[in-house]
Parts: structure tokens; sequence; C-alpha cells
């Protein structure tokens, strides 16, 4: 498929997993344009947080998202250091940082992503340690680690930033919380820039996808010039990787 016919079935996906959540009332009504908010997203953060590569972490990386904020407050209570991207990257210290042993809030006001960044420390990536498990969302994904968000791409980038900055180990997990309707027995769409999911967790199960590594880094051609200069820390380092 050309890169369009990617793009166009990756949409018609999301339609029908949103249509879907919301015809069996697994998510709220509206959830279409986002990382859905699903029903069991808090007993996904507790399989999540009882499985050993959870428990082996100290750092990790999580998305913003509503659907990840049980996530995000467990890591906190589990006395982890959690990582959160600003919106859009869109910021000088593209990442906060929010250190569960200095909060003078609890983990649950903490950790909501519309009040973060009053609770949390922006950092640059040269500020962060190596991260040991990356939580992201998805709207769906397949049994082979294979992944759909919502389509604005700053997942991948995040990830992408990591990996290039050093900040993801060849141990590093990557791992989504999902739905049980999100989870499609059948082949997805990926681009080169694409992840995959190591640790696919339902509220009803959790299974491990085959070892896959993407393409280390960021991928300069995949980026048009008005995405670069929106994302200060893709500007400098585009400055510097001869980028675009």
């Amino acid at each position: 498929m050309t890169g369009s016919q990617v793009q166009q079935a990756k949409q018609a996906l999301r339609r029908r997993v949103w249509d879907l959540l919301e015809r069996e009332q697994a998510a709220p009504v509206g959830v279409a344009g986002h990382i859905p908010d699903f029903v069991g997203a808090d007993i996904a953060a507790i399989r999540l947080a009882q499985h050993p590569a959870w428990q082996a972490a100290r750092v990790i990386k999580a998305v913003p998202d509503l659907a990840q904020l049980p996530v995000r407050v467990r890591a906190l209570e589990d006395a982890k250091r959690l990582y959160m991207a600003s919106p859009k990257l869109a910021t000088e210290n593209p990442f906060y940082y929010l250190d569960p042993a200095s909060l003078t809030v609890p983990p649950c006001e903490a950790a909501a992503h519309r009040v973060v960044a009053k609770f949390a420390q922006p950092v640059d990536m040269d500020e962060m340690p190596t991260v040991d498990l990356v939580v992201c969302g998805s709207v769906a994904v397949n049994r082979e680690g294979v992944r759909i968000g919502k389509g604005a791409g700053y997942s991948d980038i995040e990830v992408a930033l990591l990996q290039e900055a050093g900040l993801m180990s060849p141990h590093t997990l990557i791992a989504t919380t999902v739905h049980s309707l999100q989870v499609l027995n059948e082949d997805l769409p990926e681009t080169e820039h694409d992840f995959r999911v190591d640790l696919v967790i339902t509220p009803d199960e959790t299974f491990e996808c085959k070892s896959y590594r993407c393409r280390s880094g960021i991928i300069w051609d995949h980026l048009t010039p008005e995405v670069i200069a929106a994302i200060p820390v893709l500007a400098s380092r585009s400055r510097t990787a001869g980028g675009t």
C-alpha cells in the first residue's frame, strides 16, 4: 500500500473500533478522535502492576491520556519515577517529571493530565534517566503487537526521541492498556516509523507479543517541516542531525 492508502486503512480501523466501543458501551460516547477511555481501565492497570516488567521498573514513561490515568496513579503509588510528555511536545523541556517522594497532593490528583504541569518538573531529555517501561495508549492493537494510535503521531515521535537519546535499552518494554474489544485478530497496517508494543493488557488478560523493534530513532524524511518546527526538541535536533 502507498502511504496514503495506509493512512486511509488506519482511519477506517479507528472509526470501526470507536463505533464498536460506543455501541457495546465499553467506552463513553464521544471517544472518536481520541485514545478511548474504556470500562475496566482501572482493572487493566492492576493487571499491569502484577507483571514482572512493572515490578522491576523504577522509571516509567506514560502517555497523558485518560485511559492510562490509573496506570500513572499506580506508578506513583508504587514509588516509581514517572515521566509524561508535555502537550504536543510543544515546550522547550518536552517531558514532565513526577517524583513520588516529593508530591504534595495525592497521586490521583498529580497524575491528571490537565493539572500535571502544576505538580511536575519540566525536564529536557538530557536530564532523564533510562526508561525501564513505556506505557502507551492505543485505539487498536493485535496479538503481534502492531498498534494504531489516534493518528496525531506524537507517541511515535516520543518513542523515537527516547530511542535516539539512548533512553531506552534493549530491555525496555513497551506496554499498552486497552479494552478487549480493541484487540483485533487481524493484520493491521503500519509504516516504518510505527513502533510495536511488547505487552498488551486488557481487563481480562495479559499477553506478550513477539519481540520486535522498529527502526531506532527519528526518521527525518517522514516528518514535514511544519511538524519539526512545531516541536522544539525536534527542531534543535534537526539542525545537528541534518534533518529536513
